[in-house]
């Protein structure tokens, strides 16, 4: 699908931009933009690769000018750009407001002007039953995303994709028990019992070049993905570095969950399920309420949530073979 289009990227010297380069920049595509504020890791990127089909765009998602010139000509969009730790949006929730409802806004409507093709939005298993900022702004966004695709009059195809936590992304968990194991200090557990989805960077691309592909105006897509707690991560990474430091618990931070959902028991009864990934339809009904006192929708009482607390929990051997195919990990350990 890539072949002779112009791919943007918003949010694009993040890790996941940063690993779809790695992925599409030697495919068929014409040209891929990154449109970020961060004109260092442009820099970055720009000595790194040396590409004649990676442009570079500085704006902001919350200014819809910018964004709006820098989709002239473009196909697909990735919409990546997002406020995304938890304990930040807590203390400045008007900050992922602007970023996480408005800024969508803003890449919605000028995609439309703009005549794209297609969009996918990247969100989070946080915006499912929400309790912090983060995972409010970014339910929300869901919401703006299948308003305009229900009703949209235009052919630009919005689609979005959902995922839990990307191991050893920037800011993540794996990354700073590295650094706590380096300075040799003992790991910072919150809760040892908190469990977490497991994703890699690898099969976030994977994802989202699969709502690309499939993806039908107002798709949500899940993929299926096993989880750890906390604390069989901790061990599994001090036992991978032969580190005796140990860790401590030190309780939760603000907004913290004791684990995630990737799909609600409401969404679950309509999904349509695939052998990697759950596809939820677009709730394509109306206003129209009075028709509804006649006629539902399927029952939802034989359901269940998909949480990291009923998916696959991975004891010690499970997570270490995941966190061997990570390269931060290979390069840590130098192999």
């Amino acid at each position: 699908m890539l072949k002779d289009k112009v791919l943007l990227i918003t949010g694009g010297t993040g890790s996941f931009g940063s690993t779809v380069l790695k992925h599409v920049l030697d495919s068929d595509v014409k040209e891929i933009r990154i449109f970020s504020r961060d004109e260092s890791k442009q820099e970055t990127l720009r000595n790194h690769y040396h590409s004649e089909k990676l442009k570079f765009y500085i704006g902001d998602v919350r200014d819809f000018d910018s964004i709006k010139s820098a989709m002239i000509n473009v196909d697909y969009i990735f919409h990546a750009a997002a406020l995304k730790q938890v304990p930040s949006c807590e203390f400045y929730p008007m900050e992922a407001v602007k970023t996480n409802i408005l800024g969508t806004e803003n890449v919605v409507k000028a995609a439309i002007s703009s005549n794209v093709e297609r969009v996918v939005f990247l969100s989070t298993d946080k915006a499912v039953y929400p309790i912090n900022a983060m995972g409010m702004t970014k339910a929300l966004m869901e919401k703006i995303i299948v308003s305009k695709a229900r009703s949209l009059e235009s052919d630009t195809i919005f689609c979005a994709t959902r995922y839990g936590n990307v191991m050893a992304s920037r800011g993540s968990v794996i990354p700073l028990f590295m650094q706590q194991i380096s300075n040799n200090i003992p790991l910072t557990i919150t809760d040892p019992h908190m469990t977490r989805f497991l994703m890699s960077l690898n099969d976030s691309v994977d994802l989202v070049l699969h709502a690309l592909t499939n993806g039908q105006q107002g798709d949500l897509f899940v993929q299926k993905a096993p989880s750890s707690t906390i604390k069989t991560l901790a061990e599994t990474m001090l036992d991978l570095f032969n580190s005796s430091v140990g860790y401590k618990i030190i309780g939760t931070r603000h907004g913290e969950k004791l684990y995630e959902t990737l799909l609600s028991r409401e969404e679950k009864s309509r999904a349509l399920e695939e052998e990697r990934y759950f596809c939820v339809p677009m709730d394509d009904r109306d206003l129209n309420y009075e028709k509804y006192l006649a006629l539902g929708e399927s029952s939802i009482s034989n359901n269940t949530d998909y949480t990291s607390h009923n998916t696959d929990i991975l004891d010690q051997e499970g997570v270490k073979n995941l966190l061997l195919n990570l390269d931060f990990i290979k390069e840590s350990l130098d192999v």
